[in-house]
């Protein structure tokens, strides 16, 4: 059925939106609306000059007879900038606190709002990177890889601590904890991530970097590249961390379990992305 030119535009915007990444020909579009491929070409360059002035992100237009388009996700620095300082000032209340000196997270790491906004702006620290999987530990990061892989249209991988036997068989590795310094395994099923992958690794919380080194350790297991590791945030810690080359978002650079108080500021997101160093 022929459609009007404003129901296109939502349509086709609706359908790229859930097809990051996804090459869509304009033979497709023209036979869904039974429209010229003129008119999908002038609704194209409609949707690509929207979604880049509200910086949702890049509409790429291919020519030739096989080409088309491919939306790719992405955020501008002040909504970046905006949503990374509403998490500083939220992950700053003292009744975040926990006993020990945790801080928690799992209500924001629970929330869908957050959860798109974390996967729209890790996406975009790698908007330019081949990555085949997303990597995590179970169990706080799976919500964050599950954002992240939806933006990037790529599968992710879940390594845990203790093999299930609905995993089937198992690669597994020791890796040692970086606060604790203890002797920990983890695995990941053989069927889950394909040989010579690009994978992204996130996590919600690093503080040695242990468990992300694990998921390095594992990842070369599988003769796969690691492209890059981004947390949700990074703790305080005195000694060396066992990654250097890491992405956080936010920064908890103090906790006082006498005075109740937790002092958290921008993680160095912003400077590695846009190059902007925090004050």
């Amino acid at each position: 059925m022929k459609t009007r030119r404003s129901d296109r535009l939502i349509d086709m915007t609706r359908y790229f939106m859930e097809r990051p990444h996804t090459l869509v020909s304009l033979t497709f579009f023209a036979e869904r609306y039974e429209s010229a491929k003129s008119s999908i070409s002038e609704d194209l360059a409609i949707i690509k000059r929207t979604v880049k002035l509200r910086g949702l992100g890049i509409l790429e237009t291919i020519p030739g007879a096989t080409g088309g388009a491919i939306f790719i996700p992405s955020i501008d620095e002040d909504e970046a900038r905006a949503f990374i300082e509403d998490m500083t000032e939220q992950l700053s209340h003292q009744d975040r606190l926990l006993p020990g000196g945790y801080v928690y997270l799992s209500d924001l790491l629970g929330r869908p709002d957050v959860l798109r906004y974390v996967g729209r702006v890790i996406a975009r620290q790698y908007i330019d990177k081949q990555i085949d999987a997303v990597m995590t530990v179970a169990t706080k990061g799976v919500p964050i890889a599950q954002s992240v892989a939806s933006y990037l249209n790529v599968p992710f991988v879940i390594v845990r601590r203790d093999s299930k036997i609905t995993e089937g068989s198992t690669v597994s590795v020791n890796y040692v904890s970086g606060s604790s310094e203890r002797i920990e395994k983890m695995e990941l099923s053989k069927r889950s991530l394909k040989r010579g992958s690009h994978v992204l690794v996130v996590d919600d919380f690093m503080k040695g970097g242990g468990t992300v080194n694990g998921m390095k350790s594992m990842i070369e297991e599988f003769e796969s590249e690691l492209v890059g590791i981004t947390v949700f945030a990074e703790g305080a810690f005195d000694g060396r961390r066992m990654v250097e080359d890491y992405t956080s978002l936010l920064k908890v650079d103090s906790v006082n379990t006498i005075d109740k108080t937790i002092h958290v500021s921008p993680g160095n997101y912003l400077e590695k992305v846009f190059g902007k160093k925090e004050d």
